[in-house]
């Protein structure tokens, strides 16, 4: 029982069996999390001349997003399976009767809590600001790398004043039927092409591609303003493939691009393009998602406990909804100081408070009446 490092053989027992779980836990939500994203990501950018280059970077950018949403879920599923399994055990029986008091067993957990705290305040502080701009400037090179010359069945093109889309299309994406095509020429007049069925060439230098239209009807408004209408059986048009726009704003025109340091200077600064209440309320936001890390194992402890006389399924699903009203309780929060209807502290601390003193008297009650919840 000698510590080593500051930690008795019990504090390195449970911190191994806390370790496994909810690293394994960590990994398979955030590869859930990303999965369903990047799925998204593929049909929103169907289009795009680089989509699968596109989607790799995009979801890169995600990680450190899911990693701070998911990092307070794995702690808590990790101390829950490891304290059910020590109370399953007659474990934590065992130490209570040999001395150990349940605050003291609590300890290494509340200590490991401190530790994800700070890297919470690194991920959500400092590495979630960058990646979220770099997110959004993939993005917007993405939505203006312009059309690839392929179509989808039923997706639409709109690029460089066309609006295009088939029905149908082979898996290439260059055999359609039933095409639509609303463009304006280059005198900026409107045209409007239907086709029963067409066939799509990308030029080698990848400029153009050039549409063989079949059985279709071409409407084209003069410069009077009339429309001319042509019926035909085949027809041949180009249409350009646009390349990328302009490059994203600068970093720093949304509260979430900046990191803890930029909104404490944004805070004490006058000339802020952004509101001083949503740069306040935005940085306590932060740090009260960081601060609530150490209370978790407060309640994780009575919940742990009680699930020995099979209460598990009830227990996991009132924590899963406190974590969620937690969340949702700092977002309605942010809204209301952004609204300026409370101040930005006032917002943010009474809920941090609220749910930290809530896991303080639950673990208060536990100590008194190990294996019941207040």
């Amino acid at each position: 029982m000698r510590p080593r490092f500051g930690l008795s053989l019990i504090d390195r027992y449970v911190l191994r069996l806390t370790t496994g779980p909810m690293l394994a836990c960590l990994a398979v939500t955030l590869v859930a999390l990303l999965l369903e994203r990047a799925l998204r990501l593929l049909d929103l950018l169907s289009q795009s001349s680089d989509r699968f280059g596109y989607v790799v970077q995009l979801t890169g950018q995600l990680v450190p997003h899911y990693f701070g949403l998911a990092l307070p879920v794995a702690f808590f599923v990790a101390l829950f399976i490891v304290i059910t399994k020590l109370s399953d055990g007659s474990e934590i029986d065992a130490l209570l009767a040999s001395g150990f008091s349940l605050t003291r067993l609590a300890a290494p957990f509340i200590g490991l809590g401190i530790l994800l705290a700070i890297v919470s305040i690194i991920v959500f502080g400092y590495a979630q600001p960058y990646s979220r701009y770099a997110y959004r400037a993939v993005m917007h090179a993405a939505a203006t790398a312009g059309w690839n010359g392929q179509l989808q069945a039923g997706a639409f093109v709109t690029d460089d004043k066309l609006i295009m889309t088939a029905d149908q299309a082979d898996p290439k994406g260059q055999r359609l039927e039933r095409l639509f095509i609303r463009r304006m020429n280059p005198e900026g007049r409107e045209e409007v092409i239907t086709a029963e069925s067409a066939d799509l060439h990308v030029a080698d230098d990848g400029a153009t591609v050039t549409l063989i239209l079949r059985n279709g009807r071409r409407i084209l408004q003069s410069a009077t303003g009339d429309f001319s209408i042509l019926q035909f059986e085949t027809f041949t048009t180009k249409a350009p493939l646009a390349g990328s726009s302009a490059l994203l704003r600068a970093r720093g025109g949304d509260e979430r691009e900046l990191t803890l340091g930029e909104l404490a200077e944004r805070a004490k600064s006058h000339n802020s393009i952004l509101p001083r209440a949503t740069v306040l309320a935005e940085l306590y936001a932060r740090l009260a998602r960081a601060i609530f890390l150490p209370f978790l194992p407060l309640i994780a402890f009575p919940l742990g406990l009680a699930a020995k006389r099979g209460r598990r399924a009830p227990g996991l699903i009132f924590a899963g909804l406190l974590l969620l009203a937690f969340q949702h309780s700092l977002q309605l929060g942010q809204s209301l100081a952004e609204a300026g209807r409370l101040p930005a502290f006032a917002a943010i601390g009474t809920p941090l408070l609220l749910f930290t003193g809530f896991g303080v008297w639950m673990f208060a009650g536990s100590r008194n009446r190990p294996g019941e919840t207040p």
